[in-house]
């Protein structure tokens, strides 16, 4: 690149030359002096280096495989900019948490008191990513992304609920090793660009900013990541694209979800992916997302996700359902999510509220809990209605040292809250049914960044279970607290060579 562009200036300056030698022997009176051509030589430089920064800032921006919108730039996509482009990167992170509370799974039955005292410990590597991507020319890119989520496959042996703490080994996709993103895509304009393959559903904040130095968290922002899937991939088709004032819009078409998996701890969440060699599509659903980054530092985000969910299944064919009292039954999935975040004068503010509402949900918990003891259904209720609202914020104190600021290091203290519910309501209305699904979270921690790419978590938090009925039939609390401490080192970087 240096080479380049001495060789320009150099071609430049002997064109110049040329020129004013030529204009003197046309015309005696035009005289070029030392200081002009230092001038202009100084007017190259200044061009060079304006150029020179934006390549920067096109570098910075591009995530493959990631569905981040870059504040102030084009959205989520990789942008080729120029021929025979490869570009490497991921992101992962290694944490330990020691929970004050049980894991026992009774702990949220008859007796919570039995549990009160007992605690544990984890040590993990919650997800570790490779993403890799290739600008063929012409508007023609790939990218992939591979997970391994806690250091392995995703299959895990699992203590169950439902059937008196027998263990069983729980397949939650098929395959050995997660391919979470595969696309092929055509960029026509900034305006136009299509993408098929398995992709990000950038439904919420935490599906489209999932990298781990995209929270402040330890670990992902419990509300979104309980009642949705995170990070919620399906093979779709999307149109996107943005425009010079900060718009940047996305609309998908995919298949629907499972109804069959639906549960009362995450609601829809199991329902995305496949724990077959294929994912089936009996019923669709659309998906659109749009950003708006036109003033510096802000980001405002709305989101949505419509699909049945019901007739998405292998247990019984059309024409049985047609035959039975499940005739009219759809399961329509609707979910609309606000997210944004404010990122400025050391300060970081980011917020979301996410919604949810699942149509004909006592149809499908009595469907479910009828399905024998093989399938892949997890036999429990299933809720009307599901939430999930969050608010951090975070001040980097190295913000105020002109010295660490150059050095680009960053130094956040952050406080956080949750509220979300699994089981908001149940058939329309509201319950005290499994309360233990509805909980308010609040933590406080430190984020330090000794480069952009890595950084060093610890976080205190405390969970406060929601009030149910008592056996007495007076409500309040039944359920034990949840407090925990968590730390972690994470990693989030993209690179083109």
């Amino acid at each position: 690149m240096f080479i380049r562009r001495t060789i320009d200036k150099t071609v430049f300056l002997f064109i110049l030359l040329n020129m004013c030698a030529l204009g003197l022997r046309a015309e005696d009176s035009v005289k070029v002096s030392a200081a002009d051509l230092q001038n202009l030589l100084q007017r190259v430089e200044r061009l060079e280096q304006q150029s020179a920064v934006k390549n920067d800032q096109s570098e910075d921006s591009l995530k493959v495989g990631s569905t981040n919108t870059p504040e102030n730039k084009s959205p989520e996509e990789v942008k080729p900019r120029r021929r025979g482009r490869f570009t490497i990167g991921g992101y992962g992170e290694i944490t330990a948490k020691h929970c004050f509370y049980s894991n026992n799974y009774l702990r949220y039955g008859k007796n919570p008191e039995k549990y009160a005292n007992d605690h544990y410990g984890e040590f993990d590597l919650p997800h570790v990513v490779i993403n890799l991507g290739y600008d063929f020319g012409k508007g023609w890119s790939m990218g992939t992304e591979i997970e391994f989520e806690h250091g392995g496959t995703e299959s895990a042996v699992e203590i169950e609920e439902e059937e008196g703490g027998e263990y069983e080994s729980e397949i939650e996709r098929g395959g050995e090793v997660a391919l979470e993103q595969f696309w092929l895509q055509k960029e026509i304009n900034r305006y136009a660009i299509i993408r098929a393959g398995m992709q990000v559903i950038p439904v919420g904040g935490l599906n489209a900013h999932h990298e781990s130095t995209e929270y402040f968290g330890v670990y992902r922002n419990e509300g979104e990541f309980t009642i949705i899937p995170s990070t919620w991939h399906e093979v779709a088709l999307t149109f996107m694209g943005s425009t010079p004032n900060g718009w940047h819009y996305q609309a998908m078409f995919l298949p629907g979800l499972d109804s069959d998996r639906f549960n009362r701890k995450n609601w829809i969440k199991p329902g995305a992916g496949s724990p077959y060699e294929f994912k089936l599509a009996n019923v669709f659903a659309g998906a659109a997302r749009v950003d708006y980054t036109g003033v510096k530092g802000l980001r405002l985000s709305l989101s949505g996700y419509c699909g049945n969910s019901f007739r998405n299944t292998l247990s019984k064919s059309n024409a049985e359902l047609d035959a039975s009292a499940y005739k009219d039954v759809k399961g329509t999935v609707s979910i609309g999510s606000f997210d944004f975040q404010y990122k400025d004068y050391g300060l970081v503010l980011r917020g979301s509220f996410t919604y949810g509402h699942l149509s004909d949900a006592a149809a499908i918990t009595q469907y479910n809990i009828s399905m024998r003891k093989g399938s892949v259904s997890s036999k429990q209720w299933v809720a009307s209605d599901a939430l999930a609202a969050g608010l951090e914020a975070g001040y980097d104190f190295f913000s105020l040292s002109r010295k660490l600021s150059e050095k680009k290091q960053r130094f956040y203290v952050f406080g956080r809250y949750d509220y979300y519910d699994s089981m908001f309501k149940y058939d329309n209305q509201s319950t005290d049914m499994y309360s233990w699904c509805g909980r308010h979270r609040a933590a406080v921690g430190i984020n330090y960044f000794p480069i952009s790419q890595i950084g060093v978590k610890a976080e205190f938090s405390y969970g406060i279970l929601k009030p149910g009925m008592k056996p007495d039939g007076t409500r309040g609390k039944i359920y034990n607290d949840e407090p925990q401490i968590a730390v972690g080192i994470v990693y989030a970087g993209f690179y083109k060579l």
